[in-house]
């Protein structure tokens, strides 16, 4: 399969199934509608009335009584100086990247809150420990929310692997990237925007492999520093910023020209009380807008995703050479010989 064949791709997946914009539909549908026009053609939608009789809608949106709530609870705060953990940055000042992870700290969460509602250009805190943190670290406020999405489970055949909860403001910012589970993203409180590319245009996100580091936080000088691990770990991870800076707009076409020039990435704003259906293996760039709290707030399942016939053709997909003008050129390998380390956001 040649460079014209894999474009080809782009635009014929697009053009028998997922049309060009997200499907909304204006309320839960049924497992077998799900199931059919979802699920199987792993293509997102958006469900609005989704969540209506949830506590959380009311209740969330006042921070003192998630304060009160869970006055006595510690939780995992994410520290960065930017907004970005999990994601490929600069090492010092140099041209050199890496794949940034964010410095962690647990926190009672009134603390932990203040920390996210009082986020700086300089110092951004965002609650998203995920590895089931909702059951976990925030299970004396579980009863606000289901503990699966009904129709969603009956479709799928199980329970939730895990159950995540986020708290951000806009400042918070998660990178291309994706997840190899079934994802049902509620939002709770504020609004969470999607930039969604489909697992057939993987080359044009130009995956490539950095080293991973860890920002490390001193509260005493308030400065944050960057470290790579060692021994040195390599992270496979989207390169792709679709939106960069003024002063770098230009390079990063002439870098990234597969995605700048190719199909436009399917967009959605998903609002208080809607759920994303975001199918495992698309890859997802989030941004978010505060609600009445000042911050966004958000709970999502994942559901484990089958390892089928689809994701065979990802992967031999994937493990193809495409032949670019980008100045980076696309890399290919297997899923089986070297995985994503951890999961980003939904």
């Amino acid at each position: 399969m040649g460079k014209k064949e894999i474009e080809n791709l782009w635009r014929e997946v697009r053009e028998l199934s997922l049309g060009t914009e997200t499907d909304r539909l204006p309320s839960p549908p049924s497992p077998l509608h799900f199931l059919r026009d979802y699920i199987s053609q792993s293509k997102p939608c958006v469900i609005s009335n989704a969540i209506p009789h949830w506590p959380a809608l009311k209740l969330w949106s006042d921070p003192s009584y998630l304060s009160e709530a869970l006055s006595n609870d510690s939780v995992s705060l994410h520290l960065t100086p930017n907004g970005r953990a999990d994601a490929v940055t600069p090492i010092s000042t140099g041209e050199d990247l890496c794949f940034a992870s964010s410095h962690v700290e647990n926190l009672p969460f009134p603390e932990a809150l203040h920390a996210v509602r009082g986020s700086s250009s300089s110092k951004v805190g965002y609650l998203q420990q995920q590895n089931d943190c909702f059951r976990t670290e925030y299970s004396n406020v579980a009863s606000d929310c289901d503990g699966d999405v009904p129709w969603a489970t009956e479709a799928l055949g199980c329970s939730p692997e895990a159950v995540n909860l986020w708290i951000g403001t806009d400042l918070s910012v998660t990178s291309f990237h994706k997840d190899h589970y079934e994802n049902l993203y509620a939002v709770v409180s504020g609004e969470k925007h999607f930039l969604l590319l489909p697992p057939t245009d993987v080359h044009r996100l130009y995956v490539q492999r950095y080293p991973a580091a860890n920002y490390r936080y001193d509260r005493d000088t308030e400065e944050f520093e960057l470290e790579i691990e060692e021994p040195v770990r390599h992270v496979p991870w989207c390169s792709v910023d679709p939106y960069p800076s003024p002063e770098r707009e230009a390079s990063e076409r002439l870098k990234y020209p597969l995605f700048f020039n190719g199909p436009k990435p399917f967009h959605c704003t998903v609002k208080a009380g809607e759920i994303l259906y975001l199918p495992s293996m698309w890859f997802h760039h989030v941004s978010q807008t505060p609600g009445e709290g000042g911050y966004t707030i958000a709970v999502n399942y994942w559901y484990d995703m089958q390892f089928d016939v689809k994701y065979a053709y990802f992967n031999f997909l994937q493990s193809l050479s495409y032949e670019s003008s980008s100045l980076n050129p696309v890399l290919s390998w297997r899923e089986d010989e070297d995985t994503e380390s951890g999961d980003a956001e939904v």
